[in-house]
């Protein structure tokens, strides 16, 4: 889930593969170029997209499908053969950390996911203790799989428990219960003690602030070291949305959402929780690295129907390195079709210029606690953070009542500017445009 939700707030604009004058075929020996692009550059996280479920939640705007008859041998040779094939078409060497998303990925079996870790630590020189993270829903049957999950190489969980409400379940279309939900994530503490994450919706209708704390004080009694905070926001094409628009449905308003969201942040840092990203708390430091890697402006493969990339390809026409942000095609039966064809199915790639990367860059680095570092921000912007910002009077006004902080280390936003961080990156983003604009 949170792929996408990070890359679902990244412009791109359509256009098909097919259209790109990028021949790969006039180079055999990819090797050769990997010698001279920076180490950092051939490491990569690997995102992989199960886009099947069981049931369609009224909130989600995720490229999902429901379908009972799935073609899991079809969709497990196509995954190790897309990931095979960006492997070897791409400049990585190395795969950092692999994430299954969807959907639905519990849903597919541990010998699926077992084929792609496996392809990943053949193909890919995946390390042994690299993060591999599965998202689950806390169904029964779900829930027993997760030692077969682990057994296939699965050493992080992610639950889907998105509240301890039961008419609230109910109400966001999840087909588990709260007893369910408990019971998953007990067994997959015992499986993976310290290393299970908790799914929390937040701003869900009649919500009041009294029994948010109360379902904030259950969560702990039970979670593991980490927790993912998530607002529930209408999303155009839902059914929610629908629902809101026709009036039949009425969400807490702007103000009250803050104060859930403000609650939730005093009350897991009192109780040890390290507010380490907008949405993401951690206990001994334990981080979602694979999530790090999309919020540092690192690289990664995405394969499955959906799936979303960053990567440097070698441009033969070009003769240099370009990075791409890459786009499978969506709907399961014309991505297996490409890959069978193809290798791949790559729908889109976008050639990404310094001005594409440095609006990522800011996007996703501020919402970390750390922010975004001058050396970071130098590799991929030719203009420093104090020449671009230091003068702006919007800059000092939001600098002025503590949204934003900007010194020798870097730019990040302060506990008060996570809170509004939208609307910061706005006005970040304009003053980045009338640079770029002024020095053409």
């Amino acid at each position: 889930m949170i792929c996408f939700k990070v890359c679902r707030r990244l412009t791109l604009f359509k256009k098909r593969f097919y259209d790109v004058k990028i021949s790969y075929s006039q180079f055999e020996n990819v090797d050769s170029f990997k010698l001279s692009l920076d180490e950092d550059k051939k490491h990569a996280a690997l995102y992989v997209h199960w886009p099947y479920c069981r049931k369609r939640c009224p909130y989600c705007n995720f490229n999902k499908y429901i379908n009972e008859d799935v073609d899991e041998e079809r969709m497990k040779n196509c995954l190790t053969k897309e990931l095979d094939t960006l492997l070897e078409k791409s400049c990585i060497n190395k795969l950092t950390t692999v994430f299954f998303g969807g959907g639905t990925p519990s849903l597919a079996s541990p010998d699926t996911v077992k084929a792609v870790i496996d392809k990943a630590k053949s193909q890919g020189n995946l390390e042994q203790d690299a993060e591999i993270t599965i998202e689950v829903n806390p169904t029964d049957i779900e829930a027993n799989k997760l030692r077969a999950f682990k057994d296939a190489g699965v050493n992080r969980i992610s639950v889907g428990l998105q509240c301890l409400n039961q008419n609230d379940l109910v109400f966001l279309g999840r087909d588990h219960t709260v007893e369910e939900g408990l019971r998953c994530l007990s067994e997959a503490k015992s499986l993976l003690p310290g290393r299970v994450s908790v799914d929390l919706i937040f701003g869900r209708p009649q919500q009041t602030k009294e029994t948010w704390k109360q379902e904030l004080k259950q969560l702990l009694s039970v979670c593991d070291n980490h927790i993912s905070l998530y607002q529930l926001t209408p999303e155009r094409g839902t059914t929610l949305f629908k629902q809101i628009q026709e009036q039949n449905v009425l969400l807490p308003s702007t103000e009250e959402m803050a104060d859930l969201y403000k609650i939730a942040v005093e009350y897991l840092h009192n109780n040890g929780y390290e507010h380490y990203e907008v949405s993401n708390f951690a206990k001994e430091a334990s981080y979602s690295h694979h999530n790090l890697i999309y919020w540092t402006g690192g690289e990664y493969i995405g394969i499955g129907p959906g799936a979303h990339g960053r990567l440097w390809m070698y441009n033969a026409d070009e003769e240099r390195y370009v990075r791409e942000a890459r786009t499978q095609t969506l709907e399961p039966p014309n991505w297996m079709a490409e890959v069978e064809k193809y290798g791949h199915a790559t729908r889109r790639i976008i050639k990404q210029n310094t001005h594409d990367r440095a609006i990522e860059l800011l996007m996703t680095s501020l919402r970390t606690k750390w922010g975004l570092s001058n050396q970071v921000w130098r590799k991929v912007y030719p203009v420093g953070l104090f020449q671009l910002y230091g003068s702006s009077e919007t800059f000092n006004f939001l600098q002025s009542p503590d949204f934003l902080q900007l010194d020798k280390r870097g730019l990040r936003a302060t506990e008060k500017g996570l809170a509004v961080l939208d609307s910061l990156i706005v006005e970040l983003v304009s003053i980045l445009n009338q640079n770029s604009s002024s020095s053409k």
